[in-house]
């Protein structure tokens, strides 16, 4: 693998860190004798020596952090600041010059497959394409991209497309505030009879036994992006067998052109047809099965036909799948079935009506109406991200709005054909996306009110359930808190800070916020999102994290350069405790807006990350005693049991009146193998199930249940694996905290575990002789 290029042959998933996502799919798949055509990823490094590292890159950095926290508000004003740093940035990118280097490898790599042979270049950005955020359409691809100046400029695009407002949006949205990196896929492309999706789970039912497969004429572009309805076909896994196809809506195609991509209106005869004979859909959900297979979980396949055979154009995994036993929505909460379409994603809501037909509209929408559109694309995300639910003319369930949509826990519905003529402004509706039906609402209290109510992310569970272990759920935006706790939840086990605090400094410095003295205007901010979470749960607890920024994410923050040090490994360095300890007036900020918060609701509670000594806590602990927060005896005091030390140390942390632990298991993962969680090189290595760190877990547990103190779990894996759970929960663990849509999957796995625990011991006492 060279400094700035890699064929998919040299790359393995373990190279997401340098060929982003996307890239290192393609390189799996390719190793997995999977057809896949050919290509090379051009890395992570080449964007960092030419953008990070380039003449503009202190600029864009500032220029970043600016822009989201505008993307993180709700007001015009900022949403308009929101276009104007994203300009800017892609300006910047634009004018970032490639040196000769760089472009003697990129061309070399393209020359390789071939003279001016034509290639799609597409997005792999960090983080992008992962089992915790698709990024599904967010950022550029370029088909039918032939020469070698055509090339580097459709790189540069790729690159300038981590700056939109659609993608800091949603990475806003996701508490994602890191700098963005790329890499760059580039593919040679095959001449497309026509092309689709096909998922290895319902993304509507979450049903891990069905495969849902959408195709379309020409290029998979109209699928992924909405642009048309899809022909749809699903199959039962076993066999595999179809038992279902309906026919989409599809007057044109993108085809290859001689100077790229080329609109075909398709003849009347022509659309009617099925796009897929049964044969060649059986085709695509075999593959889709075998790609499944390799990866061990349900996949997002992208697939194309050629005149002669099937190709693999992309893998990832399914970043959210609904519960499979949701409650069913009762057939007298709405009235007479108004429009027909597919589910998208689940949920039901109720609301007025806003058909808007361009996302430049999306400042005309209301909180809690329902946003009616032709079509859906990841333009529309800052609107979508506002809307009780959506409804589309077009697109199918796996476009890549769709997606976000499930993402975002918003219902919608898509190909409801005439949504945007039948339906209109300020007429009430009531959304059953699991059945992708729009109906009218009849509802006697809502009649006239405006009130509107959505559909929890996680729907409840049944009763019979009920697990003695708590069931917390990890938050970090207020927008999406009254939805959450709507559900089977307990509470919040993990808020964290990072955006809420970004958000509140207006994307600066905290520092440059306490000399320009605004330190009044901080709080306030900080504590009115607070406050929006603290009361959605109340009476149930909510505890707050406090910051956790390292010195290299506070740099990029506006006046950071200033005022942090310069480090060389961050992740182990000045960060958490410790740093509450040398910066009081930054940490009496934060206590000082959980003090107001909690005059108004006692439910909200502090948690302190990162701790390594016993000195460093009890300084800080004296910090909050200082507070307005210390002569509030009811406060809960929690430690992040990241670091190894705390193994140790528990039982003095208890004298000095911790009354909780939550064990981190990422930092503790890396901290007890010596793994940096980051790093590329050593990323096979990184395993929290590895018997050390499960050691590590236990004996926290135990200790904390010999102490008298509740303890909790923040992450996925008991969800996922049902003898992880059940070693928690034997060990004494007193809640476990994850992400929304893990919650029901939680819930029965600790159940279960439960009931074995309860059944061992019952059969253990029936073997003891008496």
């Amino acid at each position: 693998m060279g400094d700035y290029v890699a064929s998919f042959e040299e790359i393995r998933l373990t190279d997401a860190g340098r060929a982003g996502g996307k890239g290192a799919n393609l390189g799996e798949m390719v190793g997995a004798d999977l057809p896949v055509p050919p290509g090379f990823v051009i890395l992570r490094s080449t964007y960092e020596s030419a953008v990070v590292e380039g003449p503009h890159g202190a600029e864009i950095d500032a220029l970043h952090a600016a822009a989201l926290h505008s993307a993180a508000a709700d007001d015009d004003a900022e949403r308009t600041r929101l276009d104007q740093h994203c300009a800017r940035m892609r300006e910047l990118v634009h004018d970032t010059p490639i040196d000769h280097a760089i472009q003697d490898a990129i061309v070399g790599a393209y020359h390789q497959l071939g003279e001016r042979v034509r290639v799609a270049v597409r997005s792999s950005a960090v983080g992008e394409d992962s089992a915790d955020a698709s990024f599904a359409g967010m950022n550029l691809s370029r088909t039918n991209v032939q020469g070698d100046e055509q090339l580097l400029d459709a790189l540069r695009q790729c690159w300038a497309s981590l700056f939109t407002p659609r993608v800091l949006t949603y990475r806003a949205r996701r508490g994602m505030d890191r700098r963005p990196e790329m890499a760059v896929v580039v593919q040679q492309m095959v001449t497309v009879r026509c092309a689709g999706v096909a998922f290895t789970a319902d993304p509507t039912t979450g049903r891990r036994d069905r495969i849902v497969i959408d195709a379309a004429r020409g290029q998979g572009e109209v699928v992924v992006s909405g642009a048309v309805e899809p022909d749809t076909y699903i199959f039962t896994a076993d066999g595999p067998t179809l038992i279902e196809s309906r026919r989409g809506a599809q007057s044109f195609a993108i085809m290859a052109g001689e100077d790229g991509d080329r609109r075909v209106d398709l003849p009347e005869d022509v659309a009617h047809r099925p796009v897929l004979s049964t044969a060649e859909a059986t085709a695509v959900a075999r593959l889709a099965l075998e790609v499944q297979r390799h990866y061990g979980r349900p996949q997002d396949v992208e697939w194309a036909f050629d005149e002669h055979r099937l190709w693999l154009v992309q893998s990832r995994p399914i970043t959210t799948l609904p519960d499979e036993s949701p409650t069913p929505v009762p057939e007298a909460a709405a009235g007479a079935v108004v429009l027909q379409g597919l589910p998208a994603a689940p949920g039901r809501a109720r609301g007025k009506v806003r058909i808007l037909r361009a996302p430049a509209e999306g400042s005309t929408l209301r909180d809690g109406e329902i946003l009616v559109a032709p079509m859906t694309n990841p333009d529309w995300l800052p609107t979508i991200s506002r809307a009780a639910a959506l409804v589309t003319d077009s697109g199918g369930r796996t476009c890549h709005a769709a997606i976000v949509a499930r993402e975002l826990g918003i219902p919608c519905v898509v190909g409801a054909r005439t949504a945007t003529s039948t339906l209109h402004d300020g007429q009430r509706v009531v959304v059953d996306a699991r059945a992708g039906r729009i109906l009218a609402d009849s509802s006697p209290e809502q009649t006239g009110t405006g009130a509107t109510t959505a559909a929890p992310a996680v729907a409840p569970i049944p009763a019979s359930e009920a697990t003695g272990t708590k069931i917390y759920v990890n938050l970090a935006l207020p927008e999406i808190a009254e939805r959450v706790a709507d559900s089977d939840v307990d509470g919040v086990g993990l808020l964290r800070a990072e955006t809420l605090l970004t958000r509140a400094l207006s994307g600066r410095h905290p520092r440059a916020v306490i000399a320009a003295g605004d330190e009044n205007a901080f709080v306030t901010d900080l504590a009115e999102s607070l406050q929006r979470i603290a009361v959605a749960f109340a009476p149930r607890p909510v505890v707050y994290r406090a910051t956790d920024l390292r010195s290299n994410e506070f740099r990029t923050l506006t006046g950071g350069a200033g005022f942090e040090p310069t480090e060389r490994n961050p992740m182990i360095g000045y960060r958490g405790c410790y740093r509450y300890v040398h910066e009081p007036d930054v940490f009496r900020l934060e206590l000082a807006a959980l003090a107001r918060v909690r005059d108004y609701t006692p439910n909200l509670h502090l948690m302190i990350p990162f701790v390594r000594t016993r000195w460093e806590l009890a300084a800080c602990l004296e910090l909050v005693d200082a507070s307005p927060l210390g002569r509030d005896r009811t406060l809960r005091r929690w430690i992040m049991a990241e670091v190894p030390s705390v193994v140790h140390w528990l039982p003095e942390y208890v004298r000095l009146g911790i009354d909780g632990v939550s064990i981190g298991s990422n930092d503790l993962t890396q901290l007890v193998l010596g793994v940096d969680r980051d790093s590329e090189e050593c990323a096979e290595l990184f395993d929290e199930s590895d018997p050390a760190v499960l050691d590590a877990i236990e004996r926290i547990v135990t200790s904390a249940r010999e102490l008298g103190i509740t303890s909790s779990l923040c992450g996925q894996a008991p969800s996922a694996r049902p003898e992880f759970a059940e070693q928690l929960v034997a060990a004494g663990i007193t809640s476990i905290s994850v992400t929304p849509d893990a919650v029901s999957r939680t819930r029965r796995a600790v159940a279960a575990a439960e009931r074995r625990l309860l059944l061992d011991g019952c059969l253990r006492r029936a073997d003891t002789p008496r």
